[in-house]
């Protein structure tokens, strides 16, 4: 609309301004022709009209708010200079003031046409996102593939998805393996491999292989639904910096109100009516707030937006903006800073061996430390075949390999079965209790003797990521790490060393109940500092909800998201020092532009109202409009910056 209306007002303006008696007498030419004294007139009342309508009916409706701001100041200015040129023009008053009118009104209509088109272009990241979706999906029914729309997918229906192709909906693959591309939801630009079991995201896209996909989330029931809600909230919702603006924006009104009246009467009071009608119009168009107007509209915009790009979803603006006060960010361990599944991380005796024996002996177990035994059996060599499987409850397991029986267990199967752990592998299990470790061993079952053939050291797997999120925190100047878990002294300890937590300056909460979470962040606060909390579990909700600002790791449960004020959807603990660099720069950009387009007004409403008259500096109309305007493309430009700013953890 903004676009329109400015091209066939500027269009309209040009003849205004070449026939201005004014402008000719600059340039020193000269046109003369029947009806050119209409021009003005004519032209100018359909550029007021038209061009001017929406500021027109946007300064009513602030006032029937009684919430003057930026509409009603301009409403106001360009009244008075219409009623001005057309008192002019019935002869009242001595003013070529027709161009103008219409160059001001053609300004402020490019100003906010820029402005629309840059906070167009911010929420562009809601289209980017439901770009994502595919308008067809392909459902197996039977043997056969049928094309169905998106819309049409239900609960339990079974898609494919060819190489390629984007997922059309939230499910989890039932045949299978494909590396999937999932930069847009989580911002990482490596592909992940995904195979059966696993949970795929409408919007993804398979890149190497076709899977099949059993739908469990459809419509607004899917991630990618609820991240452009998030994104939505976020940009529509208002911080302190918001606030502070509406507030200096209704004071600007009444000052500068308050600054035509002054400079009205002391002009006419000087004999000079004319003059104080010029005064005038320019004290209210230099004092428009379009630039303190969009100074933090824009920069939310921007900001979420580029936050979105990089996986950051900002539910709440004010935890946005507290999070560049954090100086300590307390972390929940297991499924945060580790992958939450145990790893095989150490082996006694002939690794190789042991494994291949050992991965046999717990291929039918579905214990989790089993399954990682398996993982590293099937990762390192061939695992051998295992017969007459029995698992021992509380113990272990046991089963014949070769024509051998053997069992895997911990301490409880050594006592039961009287085994006695020597030499090096006895070494080697003190040391990896020591640290936390979980420790299995492999015994060899001869008669009533069993021999210790082995042991596997388990832990739970640190993520690399982890690693490097705790050294850039440290860089940007966050004063304190914070650890905390359910596991014992050891292990937390052990996994804080790990991840290089400092002595003396971090800190571990170790053997901490769920219920209790929320009680650390308050020992936190309670010391003066501003806590932020990194969690993914339904445990964690609590303790989320108290933190000056709560974090959720995308992957996480659903009651961890809600609490949150900041979600990551990806489970990257980086992209905390992402949420605070965008603070921070956010932040920067706002006061930037509130120090911009306050100091601007402190100037330009005394140089407009001809405070140096005497001097022989004064503005037109039409160079407040420009200086005005020029203020708005500044603050816009500013902005804009936010866009170089990189977040994604991988660069």
């Amino acid at each position: 609309m903004f676009r329109r209306k400015f091209w066939l007002s500027f269009l309209l303006t040009l003849p205004i301004v070449v026939t201005s008696e004014m402008v000719m007498d600059w340039f020193g030419y000269s046109l003369d022709f029947p009806g050119m004294s209409l021009v003005g007139p004519v032209l100018g009342t359909i550029v007021f009209g038209y061009g001017g309508w929406p500021f027109l009916v946007g300064g009513v409706r602030e006032a029937r708010d009684r919430a003057p701001g930026m509409m009603l100041l301009i409403s106001m200015a360009i009244t008075v200079a219409y009623v001005a040129s057309m008192a002019t023009t019935i002869g009242v008053f001595d003013l070529d003031f027709w161009w103008e009118l219409a160059a001001l009104v053609s300004i402020m209509l490019l100003g906010h046409w820029q402005e629309m088109k840059a906070i167009g272009q911010a929420q562009g990241a809601l289209a980017a996102l439901a770009a994502l979706l595919p308008d067809e999906a392909e459902r197996v029914v039977g043997d056969e593939v049928e094309p169905v729309a998106v819309g049409d997918l239900r609960v339990g229906d079974v898609v494919l998805v060819r190489s390629g192709a984007r997922v059309p909906a939230d499910g989890a693959i039932v045949d299978g393996a494909a590396e999937l591309d999932e930069s847009m939801i989580t911002g990482e630009s490596r592909p992940v491999s995904r195979s059966t079991g696993d949970r795929v995201v409408a919007g993804t896209v398979a890149t190497d292989s076709a899977i099949r996909v059993r739908v469990d989330a459809v419509g607004d029931d899917t991630a990618l639904a609820g991240i452009q809600r998030l994104v939505s909230e976020a940009q529509a919702s208002s911080g302190r910096a918001q606030v502070l603006a509406d507030r200096f924006a209704a004071l600007l009104f009444y000052i500068a109100t308050a600054a035509a009246l002054v400079t009205f009467v002391t002009w006419w009071a000087v004999g000079n009516l004319s003059e104080s009608v010029v005064r005038t119009v320019t004290v209210l168009v230099i004092a428009c707030p379009h630039a303190l107007g969009l100074a933090i509209p824009l920069v939310i915009a921007l900001s979420t937006a580029v936050a979105a790009k990089a996986g950051i979803l900002v539910k709440d603006r004010l935890a946005l903006e507290r999070m560049r006060t954090v100086d300590a960010v307390l972390f929940d361990k297991t499924g945060t800073l580790t992958k939450g599944e145990h790893v095989v991380t150490g082996v006694a005796g002939d690794e190789q061996l042991v494994l291949r024996i050992a991965g046999a002996v717990e291929s039918d177990s579905e214990h989790p430390l089993a399954r990682a035994i398996v993982r590293a059996a099937d990762e390192r060599g061939d695992r051998a075949k295992a017969t007459d499987f029995r698992s021992l409850t509380g113990r272990g397991v046991q089963a014949v390999v070769d024509g051998v029986t053997y069992a895997v267990g911990g301490p409880a199967l050594l006592r039961e079965l009287n085994a006695e752990v020597t030499g090096e592998f006895a070494e080697h299990a003190d040391e990896w209790s020591n640290r936390g470790a979980a420790v299995l061993y492999l015994l060899e079952l001869q008669g009533d003797k069993a021999i210790v053939k082995g042991a596997i050291a388990l832990e739970d797997e640190v993520r690399p990521e982890a690693r490097e999120a705790v050294q850039q925190l440290r860089e940007i100047g966050v004063g304190k790490l914070v650890m905390i878990t359910g596991d014992a002294e050891p292990v937390a300890r052990a996994v804080a060393a790990d991840l290089g937590f400092r002595d003396g300056v971090d800190e571990v909460f170790a053997e901490v109940l769920p219920a209790d979470k929320d009680k650390a962040v308050s020992e936190l606060q309670a010391r003066g500092l501003t806590v932020a909390m990194v969690g993914d579990g339904v445990n964690d909700a609590p303790a989320l909800a108290r933190a000056d600002v709560g974090i959720a790791i995308g992957a996480g449960t659903d009651v961890a998201i809600e609490s949150a004020g900041v979600v990551l959807a990806s489970s990257d603990p980086r992209g905390v020092t992402g949420v605070i660099r965008l603070s921070r720069a956010s932040y920067r950009k706002m006061i930037q532009n509130l120090s911009w387009a306050a100091g601007y007004n402190v100037i330009a409403i005394p140089l407009a109202a001809g405070a140096l008259a005497w001097a022989g500096i004064t503005l037109s109309p039409a160079i407040g409009a420009v200086l005005m305007s020029a203020s708005t493309i500044v603050v816009a430009l500013n902005a804009q910056l936010l866009r170089r700013l990189h977040l994604t953890p991988n660069r």
